[in-house]
């Protein structure tokens, strides 16, 4: 089990990197990431090379037996590199350049920082690829954070170029966008332009495609890095995502290039529920690497510095953090970073080693920690009988201006569904909807607006095969290009739903409406038609009062379940789904208890506020106590 964290001694004179290693190893730290941020040191002018900090560091690392996860570090580069290169500069997309003094202020698209990047990462590539401390390769930092689409001339160009080699001819792309609504057809590829403060209306797929664009762009300059690293060294490259909080990046298009898939996790502080976020945010990152282990490339020890109101962590709930990641399927624990920064934007960010250094309640709880989880040999996978869907084209597409209702967000049906799972104490995958189903006996879509009919065929494949769908409302409505499927609503799914959607009707801020035995639903009602589909419950009263609101279809061996609606409370559906299902889940057990299942180990996880019993049959006879809290 890798322990450790982003390193940067760079920031501190060579005396300190002593102390740095012998703290360390007290620690328990076995791996560093290093030079994420070293490019104005590495190459302290255009094509002139200054290694020799670097070799001592690393040779220092070595030899105090901690390895290294060595970084490219092409997500800062230099201010001279901005001042050589001025059409590398971002412009944002009111058409603004964005000024110098902070990280990731780079156009992806530019061919002046792609050749920059690969020249330091060639170097970088041949001088450590034989060094002993080398275990993992790091590229980048956090594709982007700050830099997802650019709106120069030189992103233009690129995007007229992405775009005919996606549809071949100005007729397929007129086709798939829509552009005779309001007479938009292009007759040349140079009318084409980047969404640059649009005005209302903007074709919606144009800004679908715009947002495809800017992942593959930032893929193109990983794959770039990465095969450069290649071509000298045999180790893993991996680069770290953001899963939480990154919704321009399509993570599953992303996980096709990586040897390990790495995630960056911080902690919603005033989000009461945050170990629920936590937890969903590691199954994400689990089903990304297709059920093999990852690596939790950094989380914190304490409080962030970039959140309205940065709340430390409370006693023991770093070592819960920590260990939740690694139950759902994490191969570390790893911070940002080793020692607290005295200057610079991050400098109240928490760090391992803290300002009030190792005299500190912190520090001696990742001492704690550190002895316990780098000996921790945990193996084998973690199973799931109940998958989620989740798309981040649907997140694109659904959050697009011009939607039925401002209160339609992917995340918030995904989050509900998801927080009344882990409350029910069932384990959860991620699943694109094209992908095999097969295994799990539940499969929930909360919010799958766009659909493709290949991908609705899917779903009804799984149904007649003896799986079991439920699908909340806004699903199935749209293509890839944000067009409606043609007949009624919802395009995708009528056959393997049974029913048809007359009219939506989305309900008024704080509205509330009520389904038949009392139960208090918002947000949305709408019209249902069953064309085979049996009506479970009804609208007691809205819009659609008297009609269904929840209706069960029998396919093949399966059912396929619809929701019309936003339900105060999931959990009573999602329970007689399950057990519908066979879903087996322990039961009985606190809603704050984590229980999650890895190989031969059991997790399990308090986060309540008090102690909690649990009977043997939740653990499994013989079981041995490894991790204990007072």
């Amino acid at each position: 089990m890798y322990f450790g964290g982003d390193y940067n001694p760079e920031q501190w004179p060579e005396e300190v990197w002593l102390e740095d290693v012998r703290l360390m190893r007290e620690s328990g730290v076995n791996l560093v990431s290093l030079g994420i941020f070293a490019w104005g040191l590495l190459e302290p002018a255009e094509g002139r090379y200054d290694f020799g900090w670097l070799d001592r560091v690393m040779d220092l690392l070595h030899d105090n037996g901690i390895q290294v996860d060595l970084a490219t570090p092409t997500s800062s580069p230099p201010s001279w590199f901005r001042r050589s290169h001025p059409a590398s500069r971002l412009v944002s997309q009111d058409g603004q350049v964005v000024s110098g003094g902070s990280r990731h202020g780079f156009c992806p698209s530019s061919p002046e920082y792609a050749m920059a990047a690969a020249r330091i990462t060639e170097q970088l590539a041949q001088r450590y690829a034989g060094h002993p401390a080398v275990v993992m390769w790091h590229v980048h930092n956090e594709y982007g954070w700050a830099n997802a689409s650019c709106y120069c001339d030189a992103s233009q160009e690129h995007f007229r170029r992405w775009l005919r080699d996606r549809y071949g001819t100005l007729e397929a792309l007129n086709a798939a966008w829509g552009t005779l609504f309001w007479g938009l057809t292009y007759r040349a590829w140079d009318e084409i332009e980047v969404p640059r403060n649009p005005p209302p209306g903007l074709i919606p797929a144009l800004a679908l495609d715009f947002q495809r664009f800017g992942v593959d762009a930032h893929i193109a300059l990983f794959r770039a890095e990465r095969d450069i690293i290649k071509r000298h060294s045999a180790k893993p490259v991996t680069t770290n995502f953001m899963i939480a909080n990154c919704k321009p990046m399509d993570y599953w298009k992303w996980a096709a290039e990586v040897d390990v898939v790495s995630n960056d996790h911080y902690l919603q502080a005033e989000n009461p529920g945050n170990h629920i976020e936590l937890a969903m945010c590691a199954d994400l990152t689990r089903s990304l690497a297709g059920g093999r282990p990852w690596l939790l490339m950094e989380h914190s020890t304490g409080a962030v510095n970039w959140q309205p109101r940065n709340l430390a962590k409370r006693p023991g709930e770093m070592r819960r953090n920590s260990l939740a990641h690694v139950a759902r399927g994490s191969d570390s624990v790893l911070f940002f970073q080793w020692r607290a920064s005295r200057f610079g934007a991050e400098k109240f960010h928490s760090a391992m080693v803290p300002h009030a250094g190792t005299d500190s309640d912190l520090w001696r709880e990742v001492v704690a920690l550190g002895q316990e989880v780098a000996p921790l040999a945990v193996e084998g996978r973690v199973e799931a009988e109940v998958a989620v869907v989740w798309d981040w084209e649907s997140w694109w597409a659904l959050e697009l201006p011009w939607r039925p209702s401002s209160d339609l967000e992917f995340r918030e049906r995904i989050e509900t569904y998801y927080a009344a799972l882990w409350r029910e104490h069932v384990t959860v995958d991620f699943v694109h909807p094209s992908h095999d189903l097969s295994r799990y006996k539940l499969v929930v879509a909360p919010s799958s607006y766009v659909l493709s009919q290949e991908a609705g065929k899917n779903l009804q494949r799984y149904v007649e095969s003896g799986g079991h769908l439920l699908v909340s409302f806004f699903s199935g409505i749209v293509d890839g290009n944000d067009t409606v499927h043609p007949g009624s609503h919802p395009g995708a799914l009528r056959e393997v739903l049974g029913l048809s959607v007359e009219e939506f009707h989305p309900l008024g801020a704080r509205a509330e409406i009520s389904l038949e035995g009392g139960q208090p639903a918002t947000t949305w009602s709408e019209r249902v038609r069953p064309a085979g589909a049996l009506a479970v419950r009804n609208f007691a009263s809205g819009p659609d009062a008297g009609h269904p609101a929840l209706t069960r279809h029998d396919l093949g061996r399966g059912s396929a379940w619809y929701v019309a609606t936003a339900p105060a409370d999931v959990r009573p559906l999602l329970r007689d789904l399950l057990d519908h299902a066979g879903v087996e889940r322990p039961r009985g057990l606190p809603d704050d208890l984590e229980v999650v299942r890895r190989g031969r180990h059991t997790f399990l996880i308090n986060h309540g506020d008090g102690p909690v019993t649990v009977a043997s049959t939740t653990v499994p006879a013989g079981g041995v106590e490894i991790l204990l809290e007072d």
